[in-house]
């Protein structure tokens, strides 16, 4: 059996060739390269927003879901002229590398086109790509925690928040967890940013020690706890964006929602063959996150007070 023909999508001023438009990337449900285009071109104004202007590295499905995974960091060969990248050092390996930087929805079908499936954006823009301007929190849960678990954990996360006068907008992870984004003003390096989300951690901890779990060492983790994942302010450490389709068989999405939904909000139902109804009735929650940014200075004199490391 051979591939469709290519098919071309109208983006914006952009013209993207799709091709191989019927390979099936979701074998359990039959969905296409095609669908999942259609998909992202449906909440094209959410995902460029979770992108816009971030290093994005592409966790790629050449042969679907059922074939290897690539986890790519500099930009696939073959890149329209158009689409635009941003440097990005890692002392790791002493190494740069040129990524995929979302400036238009055109760039995110082009990715799809390269078999793109999750984008997983830093937590910093190009324009200073050393200071984060987002704090993410992450709620992950242990293999006996269940969803409730989760939802009082991030009841809590907000109430922290609250106190703090800061403002969070929620997200599902794609999978067992919740995320929650916080925008923050970009004056402080990974390692503060990371030592403030350590010190906030903490503090849910505190008010919620039935629930909550920091260690560190998953195997010392009470197996019916929600770890606050801390680690995930670290430089070069990134999570799948909001509006991102994760690459599971069920293509479940990363979904923001407003507060008052976090009672009902059930992971396993938003999909990429739902949100899209959802975006087109509800619009996009996290709409508003770049109106205010926030400052870390009450949570770094908290990790001051606990003589958390750096």
């Amino acid at each position: 059996m051979t591939d469709a023909a290519p098919v071309e999508l109208q983006v914006g001023t952009r013209t993207v060739r799709l091709s191989s438009p019927d390979r099936v990337y979701f074998p359990a449900h039959g969905w296409t390269k095609l669908d999942l285009a259609n998909y992202y071109l449906a909440v094209g104004d959410g995902i460029v927003r979770a992108l816009r202007e971030r290093p994005c590295m592409l966790h790629r499905f050449p042969s679907g879901l059922a074939g290897e995974k690539v986890h790519q960091k500099r930009l696939p060969a073959g890149a329209p002229p158009w689409v635009e990248t941003v440097e990005v050092y890692f002392p790791r390996f002493g190494r740069t590398a040129d990524e995929l930087c979302v400036t238009e929805l055109a760039s995110v079908i082009w990715a799809v086109q390269m078999a793109t499936v999750e984008f997983h954006p830093w937590n910093s823009r190009r324009a200073d790509v050393e200071k984060p301007d987002e704090w993410r929190i992450d709620l992950d849960p242990m293999p006996k925690a269940g969803f409730e678990r989760v939802r009082r954990v991030a009841a809590v996360a907000r109430d922290v928040l609250d106190d703090l006068g800061i403002a969070g907008f929620p997200k599902t992870s794609g999978g067992n967890g919740l995320h929650i984004y916080v925008r923050i003003v970009p004056e402080w390096g990974f390692g503060e940013v990371r030592r403030a989300a350590l010190a906030f951690a903490r503090e849910v901890e505190r008010r919620a020690p039935d629930d909550v779990t920091t260690t560190w060492w998953r195997k010392d983790r009470d197996p019916e706890h929600v770890f606050v994942d801390f680690n995930q302010n670290a430089r070069d450490h990134t999570i799948a964006s909001a509006w991102s389709v994760r690459g599971v068989p069920d293509g479940t999405v990363s979904t923001p929602f407003f507060w008052d939904e976090l009672d009902a909000i059930e992971p396993r139902e938003l999909t990429l063959a739902t949100v899209p109804a959802r975006f087109a009735k509800s619009g996009d929650p996290h709409a508003t996150i770049d109106d205010v940014a926030h400052r870390l200075d009450t949570l770094l004199e908290w990790a001051d007070r606990d003589g958390l490391p750096e």
